[in-house]
């Protein structure tokens, strides 16, 4: 049942801040909030033994959230994709998009299943701050960051956009 909410929550972000990058073109702020949100969300995933990893609702609240944050980023970047490289297929730019993130994600199995095995503890000196965090979330909240160290170098005019002749012909900040 979680995993359904999961897939909704997917949609339904997908829907709304599509929908909202759609109108507003505003594709880098937008992904930025996205990672951030994942980062946020992904956390209490890992947490093991203490009071925050065996709350199953804020389980289910953070699977949830963690749904409507990422779920829209490949849609998002992928229409991002086809903006900035225009006047290119727009079907040869996403079918670049998704072999390369497959392949990233197939290169990261052997990473997350070793991840999967380690366990953190950190501030075990002061008991209320004590907790563990598993090593597979760990990798996610890593990706992420990387992820927006580098997406924040990412400048590049909106060619479809300029060429249909809407306002704001530079990828809005």
């Amino acid at each position: 049942l979680a995993g359904a909410g999961f897939e909704l929550a997917i949609l339904v972000g997908g829907i709304i801040i599509g929908g909202y990058v759609d109108r507003t073109k505003q594709y880098k702020p937008v992904t930025l909030a996205c990672l951030l949100a994942t980062m946020f969300f992904v956390i209490p995933l890992g947490l093991t033994d203490h009071m925050m990893g065996n709350e199953p609702v804020l389980l289910v609240l953070a699977l949830l959230g963690l749904g409507l944050a990422c779920g829209p980023i490949q849609p998002i970047n992928a229409e991002l994709a086809v903006d900035v490289t225009y006047p290119s297929d727009e079907t040869a730019v996403e079918s670049v998009q998704q072999v390369g993130g497959n392949l990233v994600s197939a290169l990261m199995v052997p990473v997350a299943e070793w991840a999967l095995h380690q366990d953190y503890e950190f501030f075990r000196k002061i008991r209320p701050l004590d907790f563990d965090v598993r090593g597979d979330v760990l990798l996610l909240f890593t990706v992420a960051a990387v992820t927006i160290v580098y997406y924040n170098t990412f400048d590049a005019p909106l060619r479809r956009t300029m060429a249909d002749g809407e306002e704001g012909g530079e990828e809005g900040e």
